[in-house]
């Protein structure tokens, strides 16, 4: 009976259960994500995380102290090339332990082991949540703004109906009405006024004259 006892020995004797554990944690770290028994899964990630820890300060010393746990050069170098500058904004919790079910046989429950800051899908949807999330009211004044552009659209119908109507009414009917009938009216009167008033008396007043004489 374990009474108290934190570390779950697997089944497995000291050197055994040291060896798995480091391959499995050679694996994590060069594929990023792998599939083990539940129970596996929880130790593994008591054992990977003090070394994701240890590889934020990129020393001679600190890359030492790694390679006597997991004893691979190649996931050394992966862990301090690439690994360590994603997770150095990270406090703590790299590795996710997802249920998937249990196994074909002798039923036992598994899981999915993966590098947080390496599940793309997971991350693109907390980014998602957050942008809509709003918690202060000035945020929620903001989100309501973009409202009120729909109601411009509205004015500018409005503007042209106006202007059309105006222009038609106005300039069409002033050009008729002024030039046609002045022209008419001016020029044919005046010319028979004054020639028919002149012509008969200068002929008539030299009749009358000679009349007079005889």
């Amino acid at each position: 009976m374990r009474h108290g006892n934190k570390i779950n020995k697997l089944s497995r004797t000291h050197s055994h259960r040291r060896q798995m554990l480091a391959n499995m944690a050679s694996s994590l770290i060069m594929h990023k994500r792998i599939r083990t028994t539940l129970a596996k899964a929880k130790a593994l990630r008591t054992y990977v995380e003090p070394l994701l820890t240890k590889s934020k300060e990129d020393t001679t010393h600190s890359r030492r102290v790694v390679f006597s746990y997991l004893q691979d050069k190649k996931a050394v170098t992966e862990l301090f090339r690439d690994i360590a500058p994603k997770i150095a904004d990270r406090p703590g919790g790299y590795v996710r332990i997802l249920k998937v079910g249990t196994r074909a046989g002798d039923n036992a429950d598994m899981a999915m082991v993966e590098l947080v800051d390496y599940n793309e899908g997971m991350l693109k949807d907390k980014k998602a949540a957050k942008a809509k999330t709003t918690r202060r009211a000035g945020s929620r004044k903001k989100a309501e703004e973009p409202i009120a552009p729909k109601t411009e659209p509205s004015k500018t119908p409005v503007e042209k109906t106006v202007e059309t109507p105006v222009e038609e009414t106005v300039e069409t009917p002033v050009e008729e009405v002024v030039e046609t009938p002045v022209e008419e009216t001016a020029e044919t009167p005046v010319e028979e006024t004054a020639e028919i008033p002149v012509e008969a008396p200068v002929e008539e007043i030299p009749e009358a004259e000679e009349k007079t004489e005889e």
